[in-house]
């Protein structure tokens, strides 16, 4: 058990940051401002946020530097499409410290679903077949990230049918549901966003802003309300 799945054992509710910029300063900063943990990104393009990321040769000393800071689940989306992602990179994650990979199902080769020392999660869109979720306790995933919202509704409200879909996920997964901010999720939907029973909200641009001013400010209204 490493330490992503460690804090989903022993937390009712986490707060990773997926970070727009892979920086140390940034991560140091949502890290003071009460993150359980970060995710960060390679071989991706990241629509949200608008940046490009590269190969994991352009991060292995940032992310152990970064690793070295905290004790919390470190994630990454280790690419944005099959033809992106190398079994060379995902077999050298958990030497700079990363704990569980986030990648969109349909685009995890099978071959790829076990990676020694890292926990497999994986996203379903808007248009994934629900009725499959009925199997996926017999594979090793970690947790789903529910990332439903289509694309042309990023940065709206959370609203009560987002409540309702992320529920059913919850209970039809059987594993953690991990829920990104595609909707500008804010520290007054915390309590509605927990009873539904997901276990991690994934905070992200939509919902922190871009600048270090606002992910900093942001970061700490989203603790302050979790905490109470």
């Amino acid at each position: 058990m490493n330490r992503f799945q460690q804090a989903l054992t022993e937390k009712p509710f986490l707060l990773l940051v997926s970070l727009p910029k892979n920086e140390e300063e940034l991560a140091r900063t949502v890290l003071e401002e009460g993150a359980d943990g970060l995710k960060v990104h390679m071989n991706v393009h990241h629509r949200a946020s608008g940046n490009s990321f590269g190969p994991l040769s352009h991060y292995r000393e940032l992310f152990s530097s970064i690793r070295s800071q905290f004790d919390g689940p470190f994630g990454i989306v280790p690419a944005g499409s099959p033809q992106d992602l190398d079994p060379a990179e995902l077999s050298q994650l958990s030497l700079v410290g990363i704990d569980f990979i986030s990648i969109y199902g349909q685009h995890l080769p099978a071959a790829q679903m076990r990676i020694e020392g890292v926990a497999s999660t994986f996203a379903i869109d808007d248009q994934f077949d629900l009725s499959l979720l009925e199997v996926v306790k017999h594979f090793p995933m970690a947790a789903l990230e529910a990332s439903i919202v289509p694309g042309a509704e990023y940065g709206t409200p959370l609203v009560f049918a987002d409540l309702l879909k992320y529920r059913y996920l919850v209970e039809k997964a059987g594993i953690p549901v991990m829920v990104p901010t595609q909707r500008k999720v804010v520290p007054a939907d915390i309590p509605a966003l927990r009873d539904t029973g997901v276990r991690v909200l994934l905070a992200g641009a939509m919902a922190l802003g871009t600048t270090t001013e606002e992910i900093k400010r942001s970061v700490a209204a989203l603790r302050n309300a979790i905490d109470k």
